[in-house]
């Protein structure tokens, strides 16, 4: 039999390739997505280990500020060796071209005998107290070089002109790095600067345990003592809970990616048999007993599995070591990382690709041994749909369906996401098991108009629901891809829509600009109408008014224009004369409910309004007429702005705060830097969903290729007795590539339901508890959902082209003496 597996393989070699590509595809995911997590973790940890190289004990002040007794304390602990203070002061940098200052962090060198410190790319490190190293990134950024000037402001108004000597090495860096000087330059900017920690170094001899329970003895309780392996452990989870959380997702893809493959790879061995039935009848006739027969398809699915497993790892690695050379090219708020390969990321994908192949190839196996040698002559005949085995397996489709669908009422109503996931993952399985009688019940539907173009289409029709069972294996394996593709554009574009609904309602203006000690100039409302990306400015006054026994800075607004900044149409509404707007603080300290009159008060003006409270606006807001009437004369001193939601959030709040030069204290603020942190990730989510999801359609659509090849090794006499009675080339390609755009179409129909329910059903399950209502957006986003309808109808006629040709190849003669 040995001799007979590897003649087998060498003879079948080019119809085991789809079955390779399904095992290289699933795999080599897999393989990236571990690589790929295990290297960025991997980098990020070395890079940390790196920065803290030498600390074996370190004072963080968790509840609780380090004192410089508390330093003092730490230098005399005798299992010491080196003890050194990380201080920080919090200043304000003037650049080169900037209207206004940018924040910087200056850190006070210290001694690096024994605890790694910060390098220089070029210049060298400060030894003056008007001497500062700055990042070589933000260096780079604002065109700062070694030799250059800069100024230095803090908090409360002093200044400092500096020298930059060098510029530090933050290549590698997690996050932003800071700037150095000298500990008595530190001391200038700020007298009271911040200790961020004191980190020591042990003596020889002195394990890390032992140092950090001799630290712990003599600081207060409130300081937290980690040894330095518990701190870098600390700071790399702190950087690498996204990654982590990126893992368990490529992950999730990476098994349902191997999980569509295992169906391709069954329908492909299944081809493979039935083309083979012929030869395995005649082993059956020469002795081969049936457990012979079977070894000999697992022995070849053995062999098959190893070597598309072993290629689908070096693709993966391939792929991977590419991702992380591109990922260096962008600002990801982690280092460059090169690839890192472990056992496990080599081993595991290459262990389960052979499994999947051994395990999809054991009911293709059992079937090859059931039939007796001299029936096995002949291909088998279609399994009957309404066999004992088929009654059961509805039976169970129906009964996982009701209760998925009842799991899924639960989770949506009471926001579990754990109860909602198992009901969306029973109903998909009994849409599985029911497909057999489903798929052929719509492929009727939708076939009924095509099937009425011509016969070439009537077969088609016919002959796609004519072996339902593998018709239905077929298109879930595409069904798969289209639901979960479906499910991730539903669900984010529905999270996304509750997003900003929330967003509206907690911050509802985008961008409020004020100045505080400065009056605005008559151009600053056209200087911000020309910041790209701004849609509608406002124009605002703030004074303080008397409320009560409190003094209130009250806002005053045009009711005319509120509408066109404020997001929140309910606030807008309520926004007219004789009514303000009050936060909920505001509320709580002047001690009034919504609807309770109050008083204002300026000089010998009155006005009373009635309180509403509001969320995301100022501390009281009433309209510019109410306003004039309290203060005719008050000055504009700030705007509200809305901006154009495709409009990059980042640059346009740069753009605003570099604008109005002649403001010196110029306030931004608002909800866009949130909302567009947020809406970025969204993008960035669906776009690696799709591209994740994209390889299970691709594996899909290779099985959509197999069916169609087996259908025309099972019609080879009816496709030359077609051709025979007139039926042309093109029509039978035509017939072909309508039966593979059926099946096509109701995996993409259904999957796109199926996508529909998970997707809302999804989001009411994980967003009904965090929205401040409770209250759920739902959205169908139509131009995702009809493009992922046609790209499944081209892949589906796709399919087709190959084993269209090759029966169009075949001359009617020569098929009507196939046996």
């Amino acid at each position: 039999m040995r001799r007979s597996i590897l003649s087998s393989l060498r003879a079948h070699l080019g119809r085991l390739v789809a079955a390779c590509l399904a095992i290289v595809l699933g795999v080599g995911f897999g393989t990236l997505a571990m690589t790929a997590h295990g290297s960025a973790a991997h980098g990020v940890d070395t890079t940390i280990g790196a920065k803290y190289r030498g600390v074996d004990a370190l004072v963080y002040p968790e509840n609780a500020e380090i004192t410089a007794a508390d330093v003092a304390k730490v230098q005399k602990v005798p299992q010491a060796a080196s003890v050194v203070t990380m201080t920080t002061a919090y200043l304000e940098a003037s650049y080169p071209g900037l209207v206004r200052d940018e924040a910087l962090e200056v850190d006070a060198l210290y001694d690096t005998t024994k605890i790694a410190g910060p390098g220089t790319s070029s210049g060298r490190l400060p030894t003056a107290t008007n001497e500062i190293a700055l990042p070589a990134k933000p260096a780079d950024k604002h065109k700062v070089s070694v030799g250059q000037k800069l100024r230095l402001n803090s908090w409360n108004n002093k200044s400092w002109d500096v020298t930059v000597v060098g510029l530090l090495d933050d290549s590698n860096s997690v996050g932003q790095a800071h700037a150095v000087a000298t500990p008595a330059a530190v001391k200038i900017f700020e007298p009271d600067g911040f200790t961020r920690a004191v980190a020591i170094a042990a003596k020889p001899g002195v394990d890390q345990e032992a140092l950090a329970v001799a630290v712990q003895n003599v600081v207060p309780q409130d300081l937290k003592v980690y040894t330095g392996e518990e701190w870098i452990d600390h700071e790399v989870k702190g950087f690498t809970n996204g990654i982590d959380v990126l893992g368990g997702v490529f992950g999730m893809f990476a098994v349902i990616a191997l999980f569509v493959a295992c169906l391709v790879i069954g329908n492909t061995f299944t081809i493979v048999i039935a083309q083979r039935t012929r030869e395995m009848a005649l082993l059956r006739c020469v002795g081969a007993s049936r457990r012979q027969v079977f070894s000999s398809v697992l022995a070849e699915a053995s062999v098959v599995g190893v070597v598309a497993s072993a290629i689908g790892v070096v693709f993966g690695v391939a792929l991977s070591a590419l991702a992380l050379a591109l990922a260096r090219e962008f600002d990801w708020g982690i280092p460059p990382v090169p690839l890192h390969l472990d056992v496990w990321s080599v081993l595991l994908p290459l262990l389960l690709g052979t499994v999947a192949t051994i395990v999809a190839a054991v009911v293709p196996a059992r079937r090859a041994t059931r039939v007796a040698p001299l029936a096995a002559l002949r291909p088998e005949a279609a399994p009957a749909a309404g066999s004992k085995a088929g009654v059961v397996r509805l039976v169970l489709g129906f009964l996982l369906l009701a209760g998925g669908g009842l799991l899924l009422a639960v989770g949506a109503g009471s926001s579990q996401v754990i109860v909602g996931v198992a009901g969306g993952v029973l109903s998909f399985l009994g849409v599985l098991a029911v497909g057999s009688l489903l798929v052929p019940a719509l492929i009727r539907v939708i076939g009924a108009l095509p099937a009425r173009t011509g016969v070439p289409s009537r077969i088609a029709v016919a002959n796609a629901v004519r072996n339902p069972k593998r018709t239905a294996a077929t298109t879930s394996a595409l069904l798969i891809g289209v639901t979960l593709i479906s499910l991730t554009c539903v669900g984010i574009a529905s999270v996304r829509k509750t997003f900003d609904v929330s967003m509206d309602s907690q911050y509802p203006v985008d961008l409020v600009v004020r100045a505080y000690n400065d009056k605005m100039p008559a151009s600053a409302e056209q200087q911000l109408r020309d910041v790209k990306g701004i849609t509608q400015v406002v124009p605002v006054s703030q004074v303080t008014l008397k409320a009560g026994n409190q003094q209130v800075p009250v806002t005053g607004i045009d009711q005319a224009g509120a509408g066109s900044v404020i997001h929140d149409p309910t606030l807008a509404g309520q926004l007219k004369p004789g009514t303000a707007l009050l936060d909920y603080q505001t509320m709580n300290g002047l001690d009034i409910k919504s609807g309770t009159p109050i008083t204002l008060v300026s000089g010998q003006h009155k006005l009373t309004v009635t309180a509403q409270g509001a969320t995301g606006l100022d501390p009281m807001t009433i309209t510019a007429a109410d306003l004039a009437k309290l203060v005719p004369n008050a000055s504009v001193n700030g705007f509200w702005v809305a901006s154009d939601p495709k409009a990059d959030g980042s640059q346009v709040i740069d753009s605003v705060e570099q604008s109005i030069p002649t403001v010196k204290d110029l306030s931004v603020s608002g909800g866009l830097a949130e909302r567009t942190s947020y809406t970025k990730i969204f993008d960035v989510l669906l776009l690696v969903g799709i591209g994740l999801l994209g390889v299970s359609v691709l594996i899909a659509l290779v099985g959509v290729g197999n069916t169609l090849s087996l259908s025309v090794l099972e019609r080879t006499r009816e496709n030359a007795l077609l051709r025979a009675m007139g039926l042309t080339r093109r029509q039978l390609r035509g017939m072909l590539a309508v039966e593979s755009l059926l099946m096509a179409l109701v995996a993409a129909a259904l999957g796109i339901v199926l996508g529909l329910i998970y997707g809302w059903t999804g989001t009411s399950a994980l967003m009904g508890g965090q929205t401040v209502d409770g209250g759920v957006e739902y959205a169908v986003p139509v131009t995702l959902l009809v493009a992922i309808a046609a790209v499944a109808a081209v892949a589906g006629l796709l399919a087709s082209v190959l084993p269209a040709r090759r029966a169009a190849k075949v001359a009617p003669a020569g098929a009507l003496a196939t046996e």
